[in-house]
Order: C-alpha cells, then structure tokens, then sequence
C-alpha cells in the first residue's frame, strides 16, 4: 500500500521550507490554505485531514530545528515565520552530486542548491522525485 500521506507531507515540507528560503530573514505568516489550497471543515468546523496533516507539518518543523514562529493563528497559520540558520544553510548549500562542471561556477552552484532542487522537484510534478529530494532535508 502506498504511503500517500508521506508524499504529501514532503510536498508540505517543500513548500514551507521554500516559502520561508524565499522571504527569509524577514519573519512572514505562513498560511496553510497558500501551500495546498482551500479545504472545507467539516460539518463540526474541525479542519479537513488534508489541512490538519499540513498545519501538523509546519509545527513538526519547528520541533525539528528548521523553522521558529511566535505564535499560530488558530490552525490556518503560524505567525513571524523565519528559518533557523540550519535550515538556511541547509537550502543555501550545493548538493555535491549536482553540481555541473560544464555551468559557470555561480551558476552551477545556483542550481545545485537544496532550494533550486526542490523548486525543480516541486515543478517536475514527480512524486518520487519530490521524496528524493526532501528527504535530503533530513539526512544531511
């Protein structure tokens, strides 16, 4: 059986981590409804699975290091949103393996940054690429 909610949860990651990369260092709100659209509570107003297994995403974050906020907006956001200097060197740094000889250095080295190879990831639209390469998040 197929572990959809992990795809799901790397996609999150991507794009909190991206969302952040591309304001940091200024501190923004980061809302759950930008990273994966509008879902409907259900009948009782609880959030939708979808919209909970995000929000849940952002605040494993924080636990983990990457990510500090202030405070949550109920559980449609987290406020004053920035990354933690792991994070950034981690999105900041070149994967060694995708490093380009045949590119100029500063380019090369652009494109073989962990946040342009989950921007890449994010718009090939390939699950399996998009796990390889959050998971390197995690492991580096």
């Amino acid at each position: 059986m197929a572990d959809l909610h992990i795809d799901d949860f790397y996609h999150d990651v991507a794009g909190i981590l991206l969302g952040l990369y591309n304001s940091f260092p200024r501190p923004t709100t980061l809302f759950v409804a930008d990273l994966i659209g509008e879902h409907e509570p259900d009948a009782f107003g609880v959030p939708a699975p979808r919209h909970q297994a995000c929000f849940s995403a952002m605040l494993w974050l924080s636990e983990e290091g990457f990510l500090r906020y202030t405070d949550v907006i109920r559980q449609e956001a987290i406020d004053q949103c920035c990354l933690t200097e792991r994070a950034f060197v981690l999105l900041s740094s070149p994967v060694e393996q995708m490093l380009d000889s045949s590119l100029p250095a500063s380019v090369a080295r652009q494109r073989a940054t962990l946040a342009q190879q989950l921007r890449d990831a994010r718009s090939s639209g390939s699950s399996i690429r998009m796990a390889e390469t959050a998971h390197l998040c995690f492991i580096r």
